[in-house]
């Protein structure tokens, strides 16, 4: 993996790069569609390629363990040949899922015993296991095993949760170096920043990873239930340290104003479930703010999703006859919606990484954010 820098924000800390895996360039920054199970919900991967243009996807090394299974995925050659999709893919470790879905878990040193969701089987994850189980799914960039703080939590808490963090991450990172690929492409290996919302523990989490000189690294742990502005403070103070010369990767985030803030602060990487989940039960974003399609105000509006767009869904399809397809609950309305809100998301960083380089980020950015936080 290679990443590099070609232009810098003057009034921001905004940044607009090149990162090139053996799948795909990828422009930063970037929005991930997440791709959970081995499938963005709703979109066929000739969509993602060709009407969405998304060059790297999520998937998730928790669901895809449990189901299909990695003697499943190996024997079709990594989740690349599983699901039939030829660019970039990141794997998280699995580790927010261990800790929000699954029952009974059991926090040790040795790694993380939980129940699966799906049939309640015992299972454990290590930071050994986990690097094996990444190389198994074959993702281009993988993701280092981590306790996900809860928000809110204690001082104390949040203190023990991350020395086990940069425990297990060094365990990891050995494992890491002493195995290599399956399937005749590299991977990286990015390690995570925790700490919660106090800021000394964020600070020495990345002062910790800086150290390791890893090929990227992520941010995690936010956009949990904390206040927007707790959230950009931690940017603040995390990317203060990060090496500028890494790619830098903000877990789980978020909307398009957080997107955008995160993007000022420094922040290249992105992923959220909003885009697909929320497009599913009728909420679209759009340049002009976010549209509740149920509502009857759309009823009899032929006009485009998005006025300003140039999606393959705009140029086809109105809000009456979403709106129709959504309130029959149409399958169709839904992959639609989805479809609308990946390429939002995905102009929306091009249109970024376009402003950053113009030397204009900044104060584009503060004239479209009151338009994205409106509800229409």
């Amino acid at each position: 993996m290679k990443f590099k820098l070609l232009h810098k924000d003057s009034a921001s800390n905004a940044r607009a790069g090149i990162l090139t895996t053996d799948h795909s360039e990828i422009q930063t920054p970037v929005f991930m569609p997440v791709g959970t199970a081995g499938t963005v919900k709703g979109v066929h991967q000739r969509e993602l390629e060709r009407d969405i243009d998304a060059p790297i996807i999520l998937g998730n090394t928790y669901h895809l363990y449990l189901r299909p299974g990695l003697e499943t995925i190996r024997g079709a050659g990594g989740l690349h040949g599983f699901m039939n999709w030829n660019r970039s893919i990141l794997t998280d470790s699995g580790g927010y899922q261990v800790f929000s879905l699954a029952a009974n878990r059991k926090l040790q040193p040795e790694g993380a015993w939980f129940s699966s969701h799906i049939d309640g089987s015992k299972h454990i994850f290590t930071p050994e296991n986990i690097v094996d189980t990444q190389r198994i799914i074959g993702a281009d960039i993988i993701m280092a095993f981590d306790e996900c703080t809860p928000w809110p939590c204690d001082r104390k808490y949040a203190s023990d949760s991350l020395e086990l963090t940069h425990q297990w991450l060094d365990r990891g990172l050995t494992q890491f170096n002493s195995t290599e690929p399956l399937y005749g492409h590299s991977q990286a290996f990015f390690p995570i920043v925790q700490g919660s919302i106090f800021k000394d523990l964020r600070k020495a989490s990345a002062e910790f990873i800086a150290g390791k000189d890893a090929a990227g690294n992520a941010i995690g742990g936010l956009s949990v239930g904390e206040p927007a502005e707790e959230m950009y403070a931690m940017l603040e103070v995390v990317n203060s340290v990060l090496p500028v010369d890494r790619p830098r990767y903000l877990m789980g985030v978020g909307t398009p104003v957080n997107i955008l803030e995160a993007i000022a602060l420094g922040v290249d990487m992105f992923d959220c479930v909003m885009p697909t989940r929320n497009g599913r039960n009728g909420m679209l974003f759009t340049r002009e703010g976010t549209i509740n399609i149920k509502n009857r105000k759309w009823m009899n509006d032929f006009s485009p999703v998005d006025e300003g767009g140039n999606s393959f869904v705009d140029m086809q399809y109105s809000k009456a006859y979403l709106r129709h397809l959504i309130i029959s609950g149409e399958m169709l309305g839904a992959q639609i919606a989805t479809m609308h809100n990946l390429a939002f998301y995905i102009w929306l960083v091009r249109k970024a990484f376009e402003e950053i380089k113009s030397g204009t980020f900044t104060t584009w950015k503060e004239k479209i954010i009151p338009a994205l936080g409106t509800r229409l």
